[in-house]
């Protein structure tokens, strides 16, 4: 059986292929669709049955009831705080709803669904053993044979019932072309011996995660804590539908959304790159003397070079410059705001006169 070994250049951790030995030109063959990009970090799961999209529906973030089949989304699992426990790319062939999850996700999104079946008509299957992903552009993966449709990633246009708090324009993610394909052990195979017979070019994660990382693109594995609510990575524009029915979590993410702000926010970051320093996932970010958040994306893209996104008080100040605290020292920073610091308050709530105001007019 052909490995990861046979293909020249390869190098493999135990998240997958890193890379064919050069990540950076493997990025604008990903981005061109001239190569295919092995998912070794994401796994399948399925949920089949009558009630299957209903269930999701009513435990789910998204509105997935009349989901079409076909049409791409997500959704994220909340805990009743509105905190992100979960989040699953979402597609439905008419008889099966596919979830492509991140790896170190699945087997806890795979047990947590079959604990709330209760009686209804859902079979929950985590198919991670036998199926496979592969990523790139929807004319890339268009090649591949499949066993279920295409995800074909809905970021970063705002989906029915989302919201967007990202004011640039255009978005950095608005040209990003990326879709996963799912498919079996064999075309998983195929696509590998082509490579390793220099017919097919792969792509390494490191390519995929830039690739991401400059669309301001949130992931669970990586960009979520046990703290974190989606509006504060701009995750209402393609998760949430602001106007279904009760889910876990609702009240918060209204009440955040409609009255409040979001306590963090997340900011992209150009990074010094004149020291080939890069900072780690969790390292603190600084203005000043002050520690306003920490890193939790880094890569290094083919056209700007290293960058990051970072998690930051709502109240951190914008426009000035910024220090990260790396294990080889201070590393300097810029920010560009994604999630700005008056996200949220949408509702228009009349403001009462105070009532010694009232009484002196009178």
């Amino acid at each position: 059986m052909t490995s990861f070994s046979d293909v020249p250049g390869a190098v493999v951790d135990d998240r997958g292929l890193r890379h064919v030995g050069a990540p950076v030109a493997e990025q604008r063959r990903l981005a061109s669709g001239s190569a295919l990009a092995p998912l070794g970090d994401r796994r399948v799961i399925t949920v089949s049955g009558e009630d299957r999209r209903s269930w999701l529906d009513s435990l789910s973030s998204q509105a997935l009831t009349h989901l079409a089949p076909g049409v791409s989304t997500e959704f994220l699992i909340l805990d009743p705080q509105g905190r992100v426990e979960h989040a699953a790319s979402v597609v439905d062939d008419g008889e099966i709803t596919w979830l492509l999850v991140d790896a170190s996700d699945a087997e806890a999104l795979a047990t947590w669904l079959t604990r709330m079946r209760f009686r209804l008509r859902v079979v929950v299957t985590d198919r991670s053993d036998e199926l496979f992903v592969l990523g790139g552009t929807r004319e890339a993966v268009s090649a591949l044979t499949t066993v279920a449709p295409v995800w074909v990633d809905p970021w970063p246009d705002v989906s029915p019932g989302g919201w967007a708090y990202a004011r640039v324009d255009p978005h950095p993610g608005a040209d990003r072309d990326w879709a996963e394909a799912i498919v079996d052990a064999a075309e998983y195979e195929r696509v590998i011996a082509s490579a390793a017979a220099g017919q097919t070019a792969l792509a390494g994660l490191d390519a995929v995660e830039a690739l991401r990382v400059a669309a301001w693109r949130p992931r669970v594995s990586v960009d979520a804590d046990e703290r974190l609510l989606p509006h504060e990575m701009d995750w209402l524009r393609t998760a949430v539908h602001l106007s279904k029915g009760c889910y876990r979590g609702q009240e918060t993410v209204a009440k955040v959304h409609n009255l409040g702000h979001p306590p963090r926010r997340v900011v992209a970051l150009q990074l010094d790159g004149s020291d080939n320093v890069l900072p780690s996932r969790g390292d603190v970010v600084r203005a000043g003397d002050t520690v306003i958040g920490a890193i939790t994306s880094v890569a290094v893209h083919h056209e700007e070079g290293p960058i990051a996104l970072a998690l930051v008080k709502r109240t951190a100040p914008e426009g000035e410059p910024l220090v990260v605290d790396t294990a080889d020292g201070p590393l300097a920073a810029a920010a560009e705001t994604v999630v700005p610091a008056d996200a949220g308050a949408t509702a228009s709530v009349p403001r009462l006169p105070r009532l010694g105001r009232r009484r002196a007019a009178e």
